[in-house]
């Protein structure tokens, strides 16, 4: 019983605790950023061209590390999903990595460190509960469309709430699809910038146009929400 308590509780916390330390203590956020791309671009190139399915591997398994342990930086890789690898199989690739990731830290949410990451969540999880009662996976596929919330509460709250891992990994690979796709064309013509000899900048992507966008898709997904309370209304 201790020694499976260790395997599957103490063990994992450990390795993920160490894991988000050593990525401040080393200072990775720095890789984090248009302007080391701009600067390691050719051997970025050079390496994807020569190990292309290897190149694909390494790059979903550090996204997925990366949004599991919830550091900063998902932007700059879902950018350099199609910077590296073009906008159409760039998107793919980027959506498989985020829900990869999202589901690790849901299902750690779940087990090892719940009530470490439960604290962190804070009433952020009252606000939220009311909504993933009435319709889990519209609701979630909401906040996927409109990050009202951040990124890492959405990932965790659900695990609070009772959310099927089936329902969370659908609504989130669903609904990071569009945002997805803008970041990873932004990254396809990210080389045309550099060449340029342009700055790049996070602050030009985020259009009026783009986020009303993404607020009607949003609401459209809370249809279902809508309507069921209006049905329970009118049953009364």
């Amino acid at each position: 019983m201790r020694t499976r308590l260790i395997l599957t509780r103490i063990l994992p916390a450990v390795v993920i605790v160490a894991l988000f330390a050593s990525f401040f203590y080393f200072d990775l956020q720095r890789f984090l950023t248009l302007h080391a791309l701009g600067e390691n671009r050719q051997g970025l190139m050079t390496f994807v061209h020569q190990n292309m399915i290897g190149a694909v591997f390494l790059f979903i398994a550090l996204y997925a590390v990366a949004t599991g342990l919830a550091v900063p930086g998902a932007t700059i890789f879902t950018i350099a999903g199609g910077f590296l690898f073009g906008m159409w199989l760039g998107t793919i690739w980027v959506v498989i990595a985020a829900t990869c990731g999202a589901t690790i830290l849901f299902l750690i949410a779940r087990s090892t460190l719940g009530g470490v990451l439960r604290r962190r969540a804070g009433p952020t999880l009252d606000k939220m509960e009311a909504g993933f009662r009435e319709n889990a996976f519209s609701y979630l596929l909401s906040l996927r469309l409109i990050p009202a919330f951040p990124f890492f509460v959405v990932n965790v709250v659900p695990a609070f709430l009772g959310v099927s891992p089936r329902v969370f990994v659908m609504a989130t690979a669903l609904g990071i699809i569009p945002g997805s796709f803008v970041f990873t064309t932004v990254g396809a013509g990210l080389g045309s910038v550099f060449d340029m000899m342009m700055e790049p900048s996070l602050q030009g992507i985020f259009t009026t146009e783009l986020v009303s966008a993404f607020v009607g898709l949003g609401l459209l997904s809370l249809m279902p929400v809508a309507y069921k309370k209006l049905k329970a209304r009118r049953a009364r």
